[in-house]
């Protein structure tokens, strides 16, 4: 009984030794500056982000595209003179002006009357202008179609027009035609013709001077003409 009392004390002893152990180390700790009364886990720092990339680089706004610059109050064309009642007479003069006109400028009168067309019977040409512009009467004919039947070129058949008007023969009239000042051609004139008597007798009479309205041979009772005239009337319309 005695030694398990020793022993239960032995016990007792050692357990207050190892508290009394225990005690030391806790004042240890709780002196310790570097831990406080426990210590508690350390908060891991917020991992670290990655830092946002400054405020990524847009791309820089282009300057507002260089626009060019106006320029000075863009120069305004200088305000036209206003022409006067006479020089706007030579202005719409000038712009209406056909070759004819031209030619007439540039060329004598003398020119103008004495036009001839190499290797042409004159004559004989403008007798056919006389017989187209008959036909037409006083509606006339635009000298274009005139000089494109008679196979002319415009130059020689404007000079044509120029001489036969000196003659007295056409008058020309100025008109606008599609857009173009041009003339017509009237017949003014017609020109005498020898065709009706061409065969007459009276030309080729053996006896024409004695021939006389109160004489013995007269013209009332000449049998040559009567003769020729009925001749004549005989002959197709085309033919005479």
């Amino acid at each position: 009984m005695a030694k398990k009392k020793d022993t239960l004390i032995g016990e007792a002893a050692k357990i207050k030794a190892e508290l009394d152990e225990l005690k030391k180390k806790k004042k240890v700790l709780d002196l310790s500056p570097k831990k406080k009364a426990e210590a508690k886990p350390a908060k891991k720092k917020a991992e670290a982000k990655p830092a946002k990339k400054k405020a990524e680089a847009k791309p820089a706004k282009k300057k507002a595209e260089a626009k060019p610059a106006k320029k000075k109050a863009e120069a305004k064309p200088a305000k036209e003179k206003k022409l006067t009642k006479k020089e706007l007479e030579e202005a719409k003069k000038e712009a209406e002006k056909t070759l004819e006109e031209e030619l007439e400028e540039q060329l004598s009168d003398e020119e103008i009357e004495n036009f001839q067309i190499e290797k042409v019977d004159m004559e004989r040409l403008t007798n056919k202008v006389y017989d187209i512009l008959a036909e037409r009467e006083s509606d006339g004919m635009f000298q274009s179609e005139l000089w494109k039947k008679l196979k002319l070129t415009n130059r020689d058949g404007s000079r044509l027009a120029l001489k036969l008007e000196r003659m007295g023969t056409i008058t020309r009239e100025k008109l606008l035609e599609k857009g173009r000042w041009t003339y017509k051609l009237i017949l003014k004139k017609t020109p005498i013709s020898t065709q009706s008597i061409e065969n007459a007798p009276c030309l080729i009479c053996p006896v024409e001077q004695k021939c006389s309205l109160e004489g013995e041979i007269s013209p009332r009772n000449c049998q040559f003409i009567e003769d020729w005239v009925i001749a004549e009337m005989k002959k197709p319309a085309k033919a005479k």
